[in-house]
Parts: structure tokens; sequence; C-alpha cells
């Protein structure tokens, strides 16, 4: 009599990568890396420069040809200048510069009146984020997981709830002291005019007889 045939599961695979082993622990999956560019409307103001430039050009090439590079030095910048925000920390790109901010150097983000969006970091110095516009400044947050605090949250309102409740509090338990007083005042005012009652200044004022 033959014994049923039971399946073996296969032996687990070295190739196997080392985030898709760990199921069910406390580890969180790092977040998605976000790109935060120019907006393509920028290129319309390309489109725009370079119609300005075409004809200077056709009337005077000899000359004038190097104005061409203008529209495609605007072109570099435009695609180059860009902030990407992944779990490692901030990646800043500009036109002839690259930098990495980890998220442990941030400390803030400040807000300029113009410009860039500027990210203050553990040694009081302040970094541009290219392309993060005070519009863009949303899609920062967002990205960043709440590593950066969002700057657009209204305060909590239980606790505006609370802080009300207990200044009605204190109004009350004032109002009930002058109150207090007041009736305080009145009853020693009512005394005062008991002994000056006329009567008594009757008996002062009567003269004497004998």
């Amino acid at each position: 009599m033959s014994s049923p045939h039971q399946s073996v599961p296969p032996p687990e695979s070295s190739h196997i990568p080392a985030a898709a082993e760990v199921t069910g622990g406390d580890t969180a999956p790092p977040g998605p890396t976000r790109v935060i560019r120019m907006t393509r409307l920028s290129f319309l103001g390309v489109v725009i420069l370079a119609m300005c430039v075409f004809f200077p050009i056709v009337g005077w090439p000899a000359a004038l040809f190097w104005l061409a590079l203008i529209p495609i030095a605007t072109v570099v910048w435009i695609l180059r200048t860009q902030t990407k925000v992944s779990p490692n920390g901030l990646d800043l790109r500009s036109m002839f510069s690259s930098r990495h901010i980890d998220w442990e150097q941030l400390k803030g983000i400040s807000i300029p009146k113009r410009g860039y969006v500027r990210a203050h970091l553990a040694d009081d110095t302040e970094v541009p984020l290219p392309a993060v516009s005070y519009d863009r400044l949303r899609d920062l947050v967002d990205a960043s997981g709440g590593r950066i605090p969002d700057p657009f949250a209204l305060p909590d309102s239980d606790a505006a709830d609370d802080s009300g409740a207990e200044s009605t509090g204190e109004d009350s338990g004032d109002a009930d002291t002058d109150s207090g007083d007041a009736e305080t005042g009145k009853n020693t005012r009512s005394a005062e005019a008991a002994d000056h009652s006329p009567a008594a200044d009757d008996g002062k004022d009567s003269p004497a007889t004998g």
C-alpha cells in the first residue's frame, strides 16, 4: 500500500528582496518619492521669448545668432530646476548645482515675500527649495509625510472650546465676587445710615432741661 503523496513547499530563494521578507512587522514601507518641478506653463514663456529673438536673428544672422541660445538656456533651466522629496530627505537641483538635505538637518521652512520657499536648517542657515513657490507649498507638505508641519492647518477647535469654557468660568467667578462685594458695601452703607438716623440726631440736638 503506497503512502499518500504530500506536497513539499519549495525552499526559499536567496534572491527575494529584503523588503519583501518583512511582513506584519512594525517597519513601515518607505513613502513614495515625489518630484516638484517648474509648471508646464513656463514653456509658454519660452515660446514668447523665442518669437522675440527670431526676427532679430533673421534680420542680422551674422551678428545676432547668439540670441538663439537664450530660449535654449531657458528650457534647460526649466527642466533642471526641481526639488525631490523622498524618505531620505530633500534633493535640490538648480541650473548649476545640486544638494541633498537629510530630514534630521531640517528644522522648518520660511515663506519669503518673493522667490522660492526656504528650508531652515539645523545650523541656522536657509536654503531655497527650487521650484517650490508659495502655490506649490501644499505639494511639499503632502509629499513630506508629516515631516514638514502644515502652515495652513487651523488650530484645534477642542482646545479653543476648552479655553473658552475656562475663561467663562473665571468670568463667572469674578462676577460672583463683584456681586458679593457690592452686597457687603450695601450692608455697610445701611449700617452707617442707621447710626445717623433722625432719632439719634434728635437726642443729640435737644436742649438740656433742668
